[in-house]
């Protein structure tokens, strides 16, 4: 299985890069996390926020592999915990299955990226940056793994 993160924004500060990459490492062979950074939509070009979205969920969309899972991550979007998102995990290696993350950019998700997805997703009821998500996306597939695994890194 391979899970992987596709989300708008790229060059990232370099505490960003660490974060993910640290826990992206952790993850063993057969539930590896792979990044895909898409460039956001300039903000200077007088676009409206809806046209920004839509630009975006055009790249968002062709960059989806056919056949996978798909986890749009929402502020709006089931709050899973942890453990459900080991069981989930489980499941899902179970089936073989790809899954794919979503994070969107600035202005969040175009309709047409939620509406594609099977499921949706809240990492936190906080508004999050969305550069921190991709951190905190790989922590929390680090730590389903973990609790899978029964390793010492999950705590209940």
């Amino acid at each position: 299985m391979k899970l992987l993160i596709v989300s708008v924004g790229h060059k990232m500060p370099g505490w960003i890069a660490e974060g993910y990459a640290e826990y992206a490492k952790r993850m063993p062979r057969e539930a590896r996390i792979e990044l895909v950074e898409l460039k956001p939509e300039p903000r200077t070009t007088g676009k409206t926020t809806e046209q920004i979205m839509e630009a975006e969920a055009g790249r968002i969309l062709a960059a989806l592999p056919s056949g996978a899972l798909i986890c749009a991550l929402d502020e709006r979007g089931a709050a899973w915990t942890t453990r459900k998102l080991a069981d989930e995990m489980s499941s899902w290696m179970g089936e073989g299955r790809d899954v794919v993350f979503i994070i969107g950019g600035a202005d969040g998700l175009h309709d047409t990226v939620k509406r594609a997805a099977h499921k949706l997703l809240a990492l936190s009821a906080l508004t999050l940056p969305h550069a921190m998500v991709r951190v905190l996306l790989a922590e929390q597939l680090y730590r389903a793994w973990s609790l899978m695994h029964n390793h010492p890194y999950h705590r209940e």
